[in-house]
């Protein structure tokens, strides 16, 4: 079975930071996400489907708060990775590829194709099993004590 190094485990983890910063700065705000959206409908119409509908104020919100936290969650992966975060991020990346196979499954959506490729391929690199020689232990987490007040 294949398996991977620590050191080489946190750039695959770095590297899938770097990506969502890339692709999801755009939906960051409502002033990037109105620049990008016309592009998205366009690319999906390319693609063979119809053009995307408009956005209501709640739409761009959620998507805004969306962006917002996965931006916050790929600077904090990329500044400290780690297996535990790099777990947790593709048991993310296996989530969003439910809901985007979900959408294919209701149609006219060929646009979702280009992020849930790349989306399951992370999510495999970063199940990818570490040498176990390199796996450090897992710390013991300090518990805490109750102290009365004299």
């Amino acid at each position: 079975m294949l398996t991977v190094s620590l050191p080489t485990y946190h750039r695959i983890t770095r590297a899938s930071a770097l990506y969502d910063i890339f692709v999801t700065a755009p939906f960051a705000t409502p002033w990037t996400f109105a620049l990008v959206y016309p592009q998205l409908s366009e690319t999906n119409v390319w693609l063979g489907g119809a053009p995307l509908p408009a956005f209501g104020l709640v739409h761009v919100l959620i998507t805004c708060l969306m962006g917002s936290l996965v931006m916050l969650w790929s600077f904090m992966r990329l500044g400290e990775p780690s297996l535990v975060l790099g777990h947790y991020d593709g048991i993310g990346r296996f989530m969003f590829s439910a809901w985007m196979a979900w959408a294919l499954l209701q149609g006219g959506l060929p646009l979702v194709w280009l992020f849930l490729v790349p989306e399951l391929l992370w999510g495999v690199a970063q199940w990818l099993p570490v040498t176990p020689a390199q796996v450090p232990e897992r710390r013991q987490r300090a518990s805490l004590t109750l102290v009365r007040a004299s």
